[in-house]
């Protein structure tokens, strides 16, 4: 078994795809579109306008799959009670892509040696997905 992340971007996971490609290597193995879905998606499921939002894909992070969608295309990002960890094998890498992560977000714990990690930070992105990077000791 398996346990996946799926995030919802409401409307801007290409954005947020093209944000993690640069800060860091991410790349996006599947995409599709709600117009190229086989069946049309029930009344309601997503605005009128939306149909070249993004309805599913896969974005490769190192060697970990996280999935993705544009949700509802509300425009009203909320991830709560939860980070994503990257653990990285260096301090110089950790520090590129907690910088990366933080261009346009918010440092929630500055990157520095903590009493279980060399190298370790906190910061909440752009698109406020939070994102603990972290050196293992």
């Amino acid at each position: 078994m398996q346990v996946q992340p799926y995030l919802f971007f409401n409307g801007r996971a290409e954005e947020a795809f093209e944000f993690y490609r640069r800060a860091l290597g991410a790349e996006v193995t599947a995409l599709m579109r709600y117009k190229d879905a086989p069946e049309a998606p029930p009344p309601g499921v997503i605005p009128p306008g939306s149909e070249n939002k993004v309805m599913h894909a896969s974005l490769r992070i190192g060697s970990s799959t996280i999935m993705a969608s544009d949700g509802h295309c509300s425009g009203q990002i909320a991830f709560q009670g939860f980070s994503l960890s990257l653990d990285f094998p260096d301090e110089q890498s950790a520090r590129k892509a907690f910088d990366a992560l933080a261009d346009g977000g918010t440092v929630q714990m500055p990157i520095g040696k903590t009493f279980f990690s060399p190298c370790f930070g906190m910061v909440m992105d752009r698109f406020g997905m939070g994102w603990m990077v972290i050196v293992a000791q």
